[in-house]
C-alpha cells in the first residue's frame, strides 16, 4: 500500500503525524522552518532518512520570505536557518548531510539571483527525496540476498517507509525479500513504541507476516531458535562501524551474538560519518522523562521518580554481521571495509 511520509503540496511540506498512527492518518503542514523543527523535535516526523528531508525542505521554507537582492544578506540569513534547523535533533547524521547539502548548491549557484538560489534550494529537496526512494530500494535489493528462505526476522524500531522518503531500509530489506519471510518479529519499542505503533502497521499494510512483541522477549525468541536474522536501520554510523541506532539496538546486537543470529544494519551512505573515529563520539540524544514516565497521557509510574531517556544506543562494529548499503554489503564493518565501498 503506498503512503507518502511526506508531500510537497501548495508552497508547504505536509508531514504525516507518526504520533497519531495507526489511529488516525494525518497530516501537518509545515510553512516555515520553525514548524519543521518542531516537527522533528516532538517526532511529527522521524528516521534519519526522513529527518534529513524534511530538513532539506525546512532550509527553503526558511529564507523563500527574504525580500533582499543582496547576496550577502541572504547567505547570512540561509547561514541562521541551517544552524536553526540543525539543533532540533543531535543523533541523526542524515539531518547535517541534508542541510551540508543545500548549503552547497546554494554556494555553488552564488552567482545567480537570490530568486534564482531559491528555486534551485527547492529543487534539491526534492531530488534528495526522489533519490532517497530510489537508495532504499537499491539497500532492499542488496540485503534481500541475504535472507534464506522461510527466515523468521526480528526488527526493532521503524525503519520503514515512514523512516525515509519511501519503501524503508530495514524493512525495505523485508519488503523485498518478502517471499522469503516466513515471520516478521517487531520489538514493541519503549518508550515511545515506534516498533507497534508504526512497524507492525506498515508490515499489515504490505501483507507481510508480522508478531508483535515487547522488548524483553527478544532473547528468549533466539534461544528457542526462532529468530534467524536481525535487520535494523541507523542514525549515524561512525568511520569504523559503530552505529548508533534506537535505544535496545545494542541489547540486540550483544544477545545475537551469544545466539549466533546474524546481525544487520541497513543505511543509506547519507548516515556514515566519517569524521567520528568510533561510536564514543557520537552524540547522543537525551529526551523527555515523560516518554518514560507515561504513555498516551497515562502515567505508568510515580510523577517524581528521576528517569533517564537516552534515545538511540550505540552498537560496536564488531557485534554487526555486515552493513547495507546501497552501493552493497560492507561485511565484518571496519575502518578499512567502510571506507572501501563508501569511495565506490
Amino acid at each position: 500500500m503506498k503512503y507518502d511520509t511526506m508531500r510537497w503540496r501548495k508552497d508547504a511540506l505536509e508531514l504525516l503525524d507518526q504520533r497519531l498512527l495507526p489511529r488516525e492518518t494525518r497530516y501537518v503542514k509545515c510553512f516555515t522552518e520553525r514548524e519543521v523543527s518542531k516537527a522533528i523535535k516532538n517526532m511529527t516526523v522521524r528516521g534519519a532518512p526522513a529527518i534529513g528531508i524534511a530538513g532539506a525542505y525546512g532550509a527553503y521554507l526558511g529564507i523563500r520570505g527574504i525580500r533582499t537582492k543582496n547576496n550577502i544578506e541572504f547567505d547570512r540569513k540561509l547561514d541562521n536557518v541551517i544552524k536553526y534547523l540543525a539543533g532540533a535533533r543531535p543523533t541523526a547524521r542524515n539531518l547535517f548531510w541534508a542541510l551540508e547539502r543545500i548549503k552547497r548548491v546554494a554556494e555553488k549557484n552564488k552567482g545567480k539571483t537570490v530568486d534564482k538560489i531559491k528555486s534551485i534550494m527547492l529543487d534539491e529537496a526534492h531530488a534528495i527525496l526522489r533519490e532517497d526512494i530510489n537508495i532504499c530500494r537499491e539497500i532492499g535489493r542488496h540485503g534481500a540476498a541475504l535472507i534464506k528462505k522461510n527466515s523468521n526476522v526480528l526488527t526493532h524500531c521503524n525503519a520503514g517507509a515512514l523512516a525515509t522518503g519511501g519503501y524503508g531500509t530495514a524493512l525495505g530489506v523485508i519488503f523485498s525479500a518478502k517471499k522469503k519471510i516466513k515471520m516478521v518479529y517487531a520489538d514493541e519499542t519503549r518508550p515511545v513504541l515506534q516498533g507497534a505503533r508504526l512497524t507492525v502497521w506498515e508490515l499489515i499494510k504490505n501483507n507481510v507476516p508480522a508478531t508483535l512483541i515487547c522488548d524483553n522477549m527478544a532473547a528468549s525468541l533466539m534461544a528457542k531458535d526462532k529468530i534467524d536474522a536481525i535487520i535494523v536501520g541507523a542514525d549515524r554510523i561512525a568511520a569504523n562501524g559503530d552505529t548508533a541506532n534506537k535505544i535496545g539496538t545494542y541489547s540486540l546486537a550483544v544477545n545475537a551474538k551469544y545466539h549466533k543470529v546474524p546481525f544487520y544494519v541497513a543505511a543509506p551512505f547519507s548516515t556514515f560519518d566519517l569524521a567520528i573515529k568510533n561510536g564514543r563520539e557520537i552524540p547522543i540524544e537525551e529526551r523527555s522523562p515523560e516518554e518514560v514516565k507515561s504513555v498516551g497521557g497515562q502515567m505508568l509510574t510515580v510523577a517524581s521518580v528521576n528517569v533517564v531517556n537516552p534515545a538511540f544506543d550505540v552498537t560496536p562494529a564488531k557485534l554487526i554481521t555486515a552493513i547495507i548499503t546501497e552501493r552493497g554489503v560492507i561485511r565484518r564493518p571496519n575502518t578499512a571495509s567502510v571506507r572501501r565501498i563508501l569511495s565506490m
